[in-house]
């Protein structure tokens, strides 16, 4: 069945998620490059003389807004092609071109005017190519080429799947987020680092460049008004102090202007003074602290999927809808399952004051059942190194290396990203290996925020947190023999409700079938009644209710798939989570 959320069924293909895509490191120079584009799907990598058709860009060509409705299989080439007429004046003499992709699943290699000019591997995480020496005065064409593995690779790839179901859901490929071009001068930044030091009342500020250039201008805003200023060398931490700090937090997200120049470039930013922690509570229990106190992260698990655009969001509007209809219904904390967004998601997470806990994207070759099943109903826990790692799917080597890369790409890329409070490297052994030790390399790139090592089983000690999933039996706090790691119940609930009209499939699948909206609420208040607020006078520190809405068979989200309809009383939701939120700790 074909859904269309509101904003994808008043999509307009000359204006494609048009606003700014990158608002942390934001420039005047901007194309966006979104649209429509010509495609085709053939079995070689050799470009077709004829393409097939059209598609909208950034939406992949399995959705139903990009107008192709077609699977990408492995050993295909999808192609895209567009001729590339830059405004009058848009790129200078002496000027560098840079083409930017906010994401491309999975592997792509890119071309202007038959030229390559770049080429990624990872279908979600962002890369650029600058196209300067390839640009031609007159007429110049665009031809991105994008093979895609989807599940028969170790690449990363969240929960799609060839073979869809139950959870795993339809593989898409291709462009999934914003194409844009920027020109710059030819020395210019890179990237900002910054990092809020509460404690310490400043903000640590590096300047990175292409060049080493001398020192770059930063001048830090509240409110329009300039309240601190410094020079930073290109590659060296500044630490500016802060003559007074408002501090960051859902209920006061309060965010701090920057702009850096660097000689002729100019580039605009922002930050907000908070910090992440964990410490004891007034009884010596092991809590998540924001800003130095205690607070309970009350979250819901977040897929970022939409039946119309899949991976890609209909618009910004619809981004900001479920961010704000979650926070309406008293959520704190987003936990953003298995999937990177774009960068605007974050930033509306920072401005609108919503936690984000940020899953790495699982890869490896195909896990053992007993591995990702067995453990939902059985006190099953095995060791995910040596040999045990092939019944994880990670007995490749290279598989393992590219993760880490990745992971080292997701960290620095979100490290600004004021909302993050706790990465989570791995999901129900999906993929998982040496997760302690990929715990203490995620806290030496960033000692900044709490890690979940291993969400739902196989714990292997390591991180911040001990993390639990609970959907097939009551929720107990468990014995802690000595583990002084804050207990979080990272998945918990799924109650699935079919509604008429709103629903992907004729499946239905969820953790406990109800039958109406009435008797959903009733489930909903009761599970949280009886063992969710209990739990958390006995030292629960953050829960995550599955899940913000539908995802194709899945029905058991608090919204419908479309996003059309909240499937039970909104102030049943808000009163629940008041409750949870205010707990004597």
């Amino acid at each position: 069945m074909t859904l269309l959320t509101p904003w994808g069924a008043t999509l307009d293909a000359e204006r494609v998620l048009p606003e700014y895509p990158r608002p942390q490191f934001a420039r005047d120079s901007y194309l966006n490059l979104n649209g429509r584009w010509e495609y085709a799907i053939t079995g070689s990598a050799t470009e077709p003389e004829r393409y097939d058709g059209e598609i909208i860009v950034p939406f992949s060509p399995e959705s139903t807004l990009s107008g192709v409705g077609r699977q990408l299989q492995p050993g295909e080439t999808l192609w895209y092609r567009r001729p590339l007429t830059l405004p009058a004046g848009f790129h200078a003499a002496g000027s560098r071109l840079l083409l930017h992709f906010g994401a491309v699943d999975q592997t792509c290699q890119v071309y202007l005017n038959d030229v390559p000019v770049g080429d990624h591997t990872g279908g979600y995480l962002p890369f650029t190519c600058d196209i300067t020496d390839a640009l031609r005065e007159d007429a110049n064409v665009l031809v991105v080429a994008v093979q895609d593995d989807s599940d028969t690779g170790h690449h990363s790839r969240g929960k799609q799947r060839l073979r869809r179901g139950g959870i795993w859901y339809t593989a898409q490929s291709g462009i999934w987020q914003t194409v844009w071009a920027e020109s710059v001068p030819a020395v210019h930044l890179r990237s900002l680092t910054l990092t809020p030091l509460l404690d310490e009342r400043c903000v640590e500020v590096t300047a990175h460049a292409t060049a080493d250039a001398g020192d770059a201008g930063i001048r830090i805003l509240a409110d329009g008004i300039a309240v601190a200023e410094a020079t930073a060398p290109v590659g060296v931490a500044v630490r500016i102090p802060m003559p007074e700090v408002r501090q960051w937090s859902p209920e006061d997200p309060f965010l701090y202007d920057v702009t850096a120049e660097l000689g002729a470039d100019r580039v605009r930013s922002y930050f907000g003074m908070r910090s992440f922690g964990v410490g004891p509570d007034g009884d010596g229990v092991p809590r998540l602290l924001l800003n130095g106190r205690p607070y309970f992260h009350a979250g819901i698990l977040d897929q970022g999927y939409w039946s119309d655009g899949m991976y890609t969001a209909p618009s910004d509007e619809a981004m900001i809808a479920d961010i704000a209809t979650m926070k309406r219904l008293g959520f704190t904390m987003l936990r953003k399952h298995i999937k990177i967004e774009p960068l605007r998601w974050y930033h509306h997470c920072d401005r609108l004051g919503m936690l984000v806990w940020q899953d790495m994207v699982n890869g490896g070759s195909s896990y053992h059942p007993l591995v990702v099943t067995a453990p939902a109903v059985t006190p099953l826990r095995l060791p995910d190194r040596g040999r045990w790692r092939r019944w994880f799917g990670r007995a490749d080597a290279g598989g393992r290396d590219r993760f880490r890369a990745e992971l080292r790409e997701t960290v620095e890329h979100l490290r600004n990203v004021v909302s993050l409070a706790v990465w989570v490297p791995f999901n129900e052994g999906w993929g998982q290996f040496d997760a302690a030790r990929i715990a203490r390399d995620v806290a030496e790139l960033d000692s900044t925020r709490t890690v979940d090592h291993a969400s739902g089983w196989h714990d292997q000690g390591g991180g911040d947190l001990r993390s639990l999933h609970v959907y097939f039996r009551r929720f107990r706090v468990p014995r802690r023999r000595g583990d002084r790691r804050v207990l979080v119940l990272s998945e918990y609930g799924g109650y699935n409700l079919r509604v008429d009209g709103h629903a992907f499939s004729r499946k239905d699948f969820g953790y406990r079938r109800c039958r109406s909206a009435e008797d959903l609420a009733e489930a909903f208040t009761r599970l949280h009644t009886e063992q969710i607020v209990p739990a958390i006078r006995a030292g629960l520190s953050a829960t995550v209710y599955t899940q913000l809405s539908d995802v194709e068979d899945e029905l058991n989200g608090l919204l419908t798939y479309d996003r059309r309809v909240v499937k039970l009383p909104e102030e049943v939701v808000r009163q629940v989570n008041e409750r949870l939120r205010h707990q004597r700790f």
